[in-house]
């Protein structure tokens, strides 16, 4: 299944507007197929998998991540239709599908068929599909928060110098998360002083910049999108991973309002004492409003002299 979530994570994002999922397929201790959603959304996993498995896949185990589609459509067939016609002798899902299309019918067509199912609700399973899971719970994008800073808590000088704080390798990891994200969000100040390109600047990769969109209440320029409030997120169209780079106002404002959802703290080996505050107020009086939060820490790796973590809400 860690393989199999691996592969999903080639499909984001786009497989918009279906969730990546990755599935692999494994007869006597051997794989005999991969597959992960093609660009667009079809095929999906499974189908990919099964057909490069052909009639071998009969009597073998599917690892897939999200469970097998229910619900028929104009763009292909249901991918427990498939899997039962296929006679795989067992499968097992690393989260289930709160589609309410799907939601349990794709599990249960498939044991009709014959076929034993496991289902894991996995951790790592599921955050690959927080996006997918986020939109239809919450009606909203899943939301990253990045911010990059000192030791102390501080992204820019107290001058406002702050190009750049973290070195190149903490540079080119956030390039790599902006070419996962379906947009990307800054304030209005953020925009104004900066004029950020918000682009990915990794090879091979320029093609995955995602949308740009302004907190902001002013004007913003052609090929923007503004918003005037973090709740109005949800009125993005097509949009399930939004991450949200640009200034503290910005990044408290989300954090205010509870829609962080993910947040990736880079930290310098620098002390910049008095400096621009990463965060301000965000309603925390009390520890125990800060600790209810359930922030928990999913990861945490050197980038060269840089820290990364990795914060999930609980």
């Amino acid at each position: 299944m860690a393989a199999a979530a691996a592969l999903a994570e080639r499909a984001r994002p786009l497989a918009s507007p279906n969730p990546g999922v990755g599935a692999i397929i494994v007869k006597h201790g051997a794989v005999l197929a991969r597959g992960w959603t093609m660009p667009g959304g079809r095929p999906h996993a499974e189908a990919v998998a099964l057909e490069a498995a052909g009639e071998a896949a009969s009597g073998a185990t599917l690892y897939v991540t999200l469970e097998p589609c229910a619900h028929r459509s104009q763009r292909g067939p249901a991918c427990a239709d498939l899997i039962s016609a296929a006679g795989l002798a067992r499968v097992v899902v690393g989260m289930r599908d709160p589609d309410p299309r799907t939601a349990g019918d794709g599990i249960a067509r498939i044991e009709a068929a014959g076929a034993q199912v496991a289902t894991l609700d996995w951790t790592p399973a599921c955050l690959g599909l927080s996006g997918h899971a986020t939109q239809l719970a919450k009606g909203r994008p899943h939301v990253t928060l990045k911010l990059a800073m000192s030791l102390d808590g501080c992204i820019a000088t107290c001058t406002g110098e702050s190009q750049w704080i973290t070195n190149s390798a903490s540079r080119a990891h956030g390039h790599r998360e902006r070419a996962r994200a379906d947009a990307i969000l800054v304030g209005g100040g953020t925009l104004r002083a900066d004029n950020p390109r918000l682009d990915v600047r990794l090879p091979g990769l320029e093609d995955r910049s995602p949308r740009r969109v302004a907190l902001t209440s002013g004007k913003v320029p052609e090929g923007w999108q503004a918003i005037r409030s973090p709740e109005e997120i949800a009125a993005l169209d097509g949009v399930r991973y939004l991450m949200v780079e640009g200034g503290a106002q910005t990044a408290s404002a989300f954090l205010a309002a509870g829609l962080v959802d993910r947040l990736l703290i880079y930290r310098a080996p620098v002390l910049l004492g008095g400096g621009t505050p990463a965060i301000g107020h965000i309603g925390h009086d009390t520890l125990e409003k800060a600790f209810a939060d359930g922030l928990n820490l999913l990861d945490r790796r050197q980038l060269g002299s840089d820290t990364l973590e990795v914060y999930q809400r609980a």
